[in-house]
Formats: structure tokens, C-alpha cells, sequence
């Protein structure tokens, strides 16, 4: 797959509810998930196993009843970043909040080989 029809695609599985099936579909073996800051496993997961263990967390964690993506915006011919608006649910604690953040993701050999969020 191209840059533009990875980052096409992945936005659109953002959109459609296909997350956990572009995984699969868009992201290399030993890609890796970087985020901002530590939330209780490390700031980054490493390889795709690992990465919808991730999701897993998330899901089991968290509602989301609201997400809007904005993109992709396509930087060289290796990276692409997608803006997401979201409001959030905790499920345990029934704590509503709206959030901003930016995907950079960084593609080689036709898959992505790693995502870093940056959050407002």
C-alpha cells in the first residue's frame, strides 16, 4: 500500500469503527505505540501483539461516545499525522471528559512501523 492509502485507510477505520481490524491490516509486526507519558505499562509498546494489548486496556477502560478525525495530512513520502477529538468515558469512575490529540505516524515497507501521540 501506498503512504496515501494507509493514511486513507486507517482514518476511514477511525471513522467506520474498524480499528482493531486495520491493526491487523495497516500495521507492521514490530511497529511501535509511543505515548506522551506513562500510563502504568511504560511510554512505549512495542510490536503488534503488544499493540492490541494496548487497545484491549483501552476499551475495557474507557467509553467513547463521541470522535471526530480530522485528515490524514501527509508529510514527505513516509508520514502522515490525523488530529482526533474525542470525548471520553471512565468507565470505573463515570468521569466525562473531551479530549485533543495528534497521531504521527511514521510508514515503511508498505505498513506503518510507528505511532506517537502528542495530547492537548
Amino acid at each position: 500500500m501506498t503512504l496515501n492509502e494507509i493514511a486513507n485507510e486507517l482514518v476511514a477505520g477511525c471513522r467506520e469503527n474498524r480499528t482493531r481490524e486495520n491493526l491487523d491490516k495497516l500495521y507492521s509486526a514490530d511497529a511501535v505505540s509511543v505515548e506522551p507519558m506513562d500510563m502504568g505499562g511504560g511510554r512505549e509498546t512495542v510490536g503488534l501483539t503488544a499493540i492490541h494489548g494496548k487497545h484491549d486496556w483501552w476499551e475495557s477502560n474507557f467509553d467513547v461516545p463521541s470522535l471526530m478525525v480530522e485528515g490524514p495530512f501527509l508529510h514527505g513520502d513516509d508520514r502522515f499525522a490525523v488530529i482526533f477529538d474525542m470525548e471520553t468515558v471512565n468507565k470505573a469512575s463515570g468521569e466525562r471528559r473531551k479530549d485533543r490529540e495528534v497521531g504521527i505516524y511514521h510508514v515503511a515497507g508498505g505498513k506503518i512501523v510507528r505511532e506517537e501521540f502528542f495530547y492537548g
